[in-house]
């Protein structure tokens, strides 16, 4: 039996005092973002190309149009974003720099309230840092997480090591691929692990200095590295990035390529910054 007054679990029900936190997050992320130069976008609930971004369809919210074309609910604000200012919008704006305070709809009842910024043409270390100074502002500073996604492509498509394994994280399963190096690169964590890297192969090396070198321009202190994280969002193509505080992901973003458009982006996990605020009194 459900009560008229019941929400579906996993939807979401602000009021009063989180309702005010919510208001405030959002109100310093745009002043924030609105003075670094960016743009402000709400883009449509219904997307034609939603399934283009996951590699698992089932977390998408199906429905149809009116000529039965199918529709799903927005799930992610990344690539419809960066298609409607380049294909939609064209050549009326010039702006590069695009920022959104939206919802997204996962099957089968789940709300996630985002802040995200997408830059076209952008740099890794630009949305690192903007990341990080707007979690600053609502008073968090998380550990940030570095990740390199072409090493964990590279260790499928060169050595021979399961992306499904690759994907779940199964460490055990990992180290006992029959290489030299695994186990080390493995164990990598912290920024300094990354001064000798005489162990592994040129092309694992190369991006395990991308991740070093992306490192030393964010300059943000409380900083590790996982060099086998797999994102997940199909788009993602090589550094990205993870902000956790306790076991809440609170951030995450990174550079990726749309269409043959690069750019780079992330997005705070409004809910999540809304109760580790509210938690911290």
């Amino acid at each position: 039996m459900i009560f008229e007054h019941e929400i579906p679990s996993g939807s979401k029900l602000y009021f009063g005092q989180s309702a005010r936190v919510k208001r405030e997050i959002e109100f310093v992320s745009s002043e924030i973002l609105d003075n670094l130069g960016f743009e402000e976008i709400v883009t449509p609930l219904f997307s034609y190309h939603q399934h283009e971004c996951f590699d698992d369809k089932k977390p998408l919210v199906r429905l149809n149009d009116e000529e039965n074309h199918e529709v799903t609910l927005r799930a992610d604000s990344t690539a419809d974003v960066v298609r409607i200012v380049t294909k939609r919008l064209g050549r009326s704006t010039e702006s590069k720099k695009w920022f959104y305070i939206q919802p997204t709809v996962t099957f089968p009842t789940k709300e996630q309230y985002q802040i995200g910024a997408e830059v076209i043409d952008g740099s890794f270390e630009e949305i690192a840092k903007t990341t990080t100074m707007l979690l600053k502002e609502i008073g968090a500073e998380p550990v940030m997480q570095i990740a390199n996604i072409r090493i964990p492509h590279l260790l499928n498509e060169k050595y021979g090591v399961s992306l499904e394994v690759l994907k779940s994280m199964h460490v055990e399963q990992i180290m006992g691929a029959d290489l030299p190096w695994i186990e080390q690169l493995v164990r990598l964590n912290a920024i300094g692990d990354l001064d000798d890297l005489s162990a592994f192969p040129d092309d694992i090396k190369v991006e395990l200095e991308k991740i070093k070198e992306a490192a030393s321009k964010v300059e943000y202190s409380n900083m590790v590295i996982s060099p086998l994280f797999y994102a997940k969002m199909r788009y993602y193509d090589s550094l990205t990035f993870r902000m956790f505080e306790g076991n809440n992901l609170l951030a995450m973003g990174g550079i990726y390529t749309i269409d043959g458009v690069e750019a780079a982006g992330f997005a705070l996990y409004t809910d999540e910054c809304i109760a580790n605020k509210m938690n911290r009194g």
